[in-house]
């Protein structure tokens, strides 16, 4: 996952586009890719987002489709990250006149307008390539549902983590006989972790994003910790506020404990945060399992693990990369068989995938010999079935104005400049805003 984040007005400027988009309809044309594919060959236009260590790995993929389908002229367009990347998806599916697939983040998909620039998938079709709804994780997969129809098939998903560093681990005597992390159970044996850490190497014991342009690793924490308290931000339909005064004042002291006593580095944005664990002094790094390319190619003695449940269930605030089906006003044939049996063959060869540190969403893949030899990568695996995706809202997501607005306020929880209280207050109040805000797509919520 392509780590970045677009600031406040360009995600409000790409929302503007898409509100645009949706009342150009029909006429909207400039989305469309030049045909460029050999005559006697099944067009199909693939978009994504996915750069760095992602982008190599889906060009190996589609390298192997392509390869193993002469007869499919494969079209595939790597676009930025971020509201650029959906202001023009959404245009073209307005318009539609889309690519054939494209890529999607799940908890984007309700404000997504699925039925206008979305177009269903045909489960039947894709079982006709092999791949059913009884091959994913049952709320994963309800996720990519809407009123009934598949708007979305799940590639992966991407959850907080815990990277270890071995040999720091090894001298605070954290490690089991068997060289991991020895299991961690509730707050206290966590924060007895990383006094032990400090106590070896003189340096705070965990490090994670805190300060930053746009930054959201601090809304991460705080949605990973709040959601192992059973809490909820948002009601089940992401239209009513739902967050819990006494789980989110319980998560955000303890947020604030960490740096306070010195067990957790106060001030530090994304780089500098995979700089200080790159260091070498750093027990535990909390962060997206995509950062795995990055050690492994320092040759950092590291490993990764699922968040431990310090507040009750075991759960990790996460994403997942998905499938979708731009709107096309002439969808069906064989440019549409070609999309389905596409997507169920990129789900089979997920071990590829797999290699930059996602989760696969096609169960399989979790048991399949070379996936399973993948270390760390394999590691976390069982994280599949306890993620915590946000609650539906056009605002919620990836990249979305929750994200940017909430990690913003825990930010200050983490740097002093706010209490725990008043953060839980402007949390709220910016909850509010965005949910008293139309929603630019034209959907109900």
């Amino acid at each position: 996952m392509q780590r970045s984040s677009p600031s406040r007005r360009s995600v409000l400027t790409g929302l503007g586009g898409l509100a645009a988009a949706g009342a150009l309809g029909a006429g909207a044309t400039a989305c469309a890719a030049p045909s460029s594919v050999a005559e006697g060959k099944t067009r199909l236009r693939y978009w994504h987002l996915f750069g760095g260590g992602d982008g190599v790995n889906m060009r190996e993929m589609l390298d192997a489709y392509s390869a193993s389908h002469p007869s499919i002229g494969l079209e595939a367009a790597t676009l930025q990250w971020g509201s650029p990347y959906y202001t023009k998806l959404g245009m073209a599916g307005a318009g539609g006149r889309a690519p054939e697939v494209a890529a999607l983040h799940l908890a984007r998909l309700a404000g997504f307008a699925p039925g206008r620039l979305l177009d269903a998938f045909d489960l039947d079709l894709l079982a006709e390539h092999g791949v059913t709804p009884a091959d994913f994780p049952e709320g994963i997969w309800k996720r990519g549902a809407v009123e009934g129809k598949q708007y979305a098939i799940p590639l992966d998903t991407h959850p907080m983590v815990l990277f270890y560093n071995t040999e720091v681990c090894e001298k605070a005597g954290l490690l089991g006989s068997d060289g991991k992390l020895a299991p961690i159970h509730g707050a206290e044996e966590f924060t007895a972790a990383l006094r032990a850490a400090k106590k070896a190497t003189g340096q705070p014991g965990m490090v994670t994003e805190t300060i930053g342009g746009d930054v959201i690793g601090p809304w991460r924490v705080f949605s990973t910790l709040y959601s192992q308290t059973g809490g909820k931000v948002l009601s089940a339909d992401g239209r009513r506020l739902a967050l819990d005064d006494a789980k989110a004042l319980k998560v955000l002291r303890y947020m604030r404990m960490l740096v306070d006593e010195g067990l957790c580095v106060r001030r530090v944005d994304y780089p500098g945060s995979v700089g200080v664990f790159n260091g070498g002094k750093t027990a535990f790094y909390l962060n997206g399992e995509w950062e795995v390319s990055s050690f492994r190619t320092t040759k950092l003695p590291f490993s990764m693990t699922r968040v431990p449940a310090l507040f009750g269930r075991p759960t990790a605030q996460a994403d997942c990369h998905s499938f979708v089906l731009p709107h096309q006003n002439d969808r069906g044939g064989a440019t549409n068989e070609a999309a389905h049996e596409f997507v169920a063959w990129m789900l089979k060869h997920t071990v590829e995938w797999a290699k930059g540190g996602h989760v696969p969403a096609y169960l399989p893949t979790l048991k399949n010999p070379a996936y399973l030899k993948l270390q760390p990568q394999s590691e976390y695996r069982s994280v599949v079935n306890d993620v915590a995706l946000d609650e539906p809202a056009w605002f919620t997501g990836s990249a979305s104005l929750m994200w940017i607005a909430l990690g913003s306020v825990f930010s200050g929880v983490f740097t002093g400049s706010r209490t725990p209280e008043g953060a839980l207050k402007e949390a709220k109040s910016r909850l509010r805003e965005l949910l008293d805000t139309p929603n630019p797509f034209g959907g109900a919520k």
